[in-house]
């Protein structure tokens, strides 16, 4: 029997120390915090979005960042078995559009109160409001953790701190300095899945809080001509910007695009957004002139009620540049064109980023290339492991990076 430490109690921590302790080994979970699982809580705006029904061959290809890495971690550790795992502790799940697997109650603390129910079960020791002050090693070797409270003999760790993103939770980048003291490389820290600053303020401002739901949107590389992401479904605008699923998703893809600070500050990256993207440009045209027949005696102003949410009709008036007062039969065929271009083409310029406090996950961490990616041991220090989001692995929404957790963790977890 070996004892195992797990620094921090997120998913990721949580799954390594219920699976080392499965394998009969002694387990402790070192928390900062007061409480496990602080920033399982948040996701999926409280409702956890636990993994997605996609195969696992898919999940590659929404991890954009090193998601080949995963390879035998999602092999190890499927969606199905945090299903059935969640399953046997008696949490029913439910699928909902995109693939999202959401628990049936819609309460993110039931799906943490599985994973604490396992724990007890297997007497895993929870030592809380606890910090790691420095991993002791000999020869390559771990002999020992350092907390701010006592000296902890040991020669497994799984470190499993998070990433930088949401800090109040406890992910405050504790593990990189850990990981750096040891000869580990720390990969550039960034925010990934986080909202986007424009430099059209004033428009997101106007619109600050309204919500578009089956909208496609293209972000595009002016330079090159080139579409660097496309996708579908929701966004929102806020007082800086953009944000929801759609927007944030993006920004996992733009983080990694060559060159992106100078090209957000040279205003060379715009986002095109199709506010129906359901009717082709004569479509669209078609539908207008039908609203249009039946407003013809009414002011332009008044006009675009049933094709636009209120709150947009203001600004689309502006900047169609079409008098507001003018008689809709007054409306020429080239002022009509001007609006269906505008709804198939609402352009915002991209600014940047918000600050990686405010993102859900952080792209970069420790450096895939000094990890196995088969047990997640370090190749640097023996009996060291890793799991989670300290990981340099980073994917889109929609349940992936939970599922990281999960099978990292596990992996961690077998292998100690």
């Amino acid at each position: 029997m070996e004892r195992v430490i797990v620094v921090g109690g997120g998913p990721a921590g949580m799954m390594a120390a219920i699976t080392a302790a499965e394998n009969g080994n002694e387990v402790i979970i070192i928390e900062k915090m007061s409480s496990l699982g602080r920033k399982l809580l948040i996701t999926g705006k409280g409702r956890c979005n636990i993994t997605s029904s996609l195969y696992m061959s898919e999940f590659i290809k929404n991890t954009p960042g090193n998601g080949k890495f995963l390879y035998s971690a999602f092999q190890n550790y499927t969606n199905k078995d945090i299903i059935e795992f969640l399953k046997e502790q008696g949490l029913e799940v439910k699928e909902e559009r995109g693939n999202r697997i959401f628990p049936i109650t819609d309460k993110s603390v039931d799906v943490l109160n599985c994973f604490i129910k396992k724990i007890k079960e297997l007497n895993i020791q929870c030592k809380l409001d606890t910090a790691v002050e420095k991993i002791l090693v000999q020869n390559n070797e771990i002999i020992a953790v350092r907390t701010n409270k006592e000296m902890i003999k040991t020669n497994k760790v799984i470190l499993a701190t998070g990433g930088k993103s949401y800090p109040l939770t406890g992910s405050t980048g504790d593990g990189y300095n850990i990981a750096k003291s040891l000869g580990h490389t720390i990969e550039k820290i960034k925010p990934s899945l986080v909202p986007l600053e424009v430099y059209e303020k004033e428009y997101c401002q106007s619109l600050q809080g309204l919500s578009l739901r089956n909208i496609e949107i293209k972000i595009i590389d002016k330079d090159k001509k080139k579409t660097i992401y496309e996708d579908f479904g929701e966004m929102i605008f806020t007082h800086f910007g953009i944000s929801g699923p759609t927007i944030l998703s993006a920004s996992a893809h733009l983080i990694k695009y060559k060159d992106i600070d100078y090209l957000l500050k040279k205003k060379n990256i715009v986002i095109n957004i199709d506010l129906k993207p359901a009717l082709s440009e004569e479509q669209l045209d078609e539908r207008i002139l039908r609203d249009f027949k039946e407003f013809k005696n009414k002011q332009f102003k008044h006009s675009l009620d049933k094709l636009l949410p209120k709150k947009m009709i203001p600004l689309i008036i502006k900047l169609s540049k079409i008098n507001e007062d003018k008689k809709v039969n007054e409306i020429t065929k080239e002022e009509r064109k001007k609006i269906v271009e505008l709804l198939k083409n609402f352009t915002i310029t991209i600014k940047d980023f918000r600050p990686v406090d405010e993102a859900i996950i952080t792209c970069g961490g420790i450096s895939t290339k000094e990890i196995n990616p088969k047990t997640m041991e370090s190749k640097i220090i023996k009996g060291l492991y890793f799991a989670g989001e300290i990981i340099d692995v980073d994917a889109y929404t929609g349940g992936f990076n939970l599922q990281i957790a999960y099978s990292t963790g596990y992996t961690a977890g077998m292998s100690v």
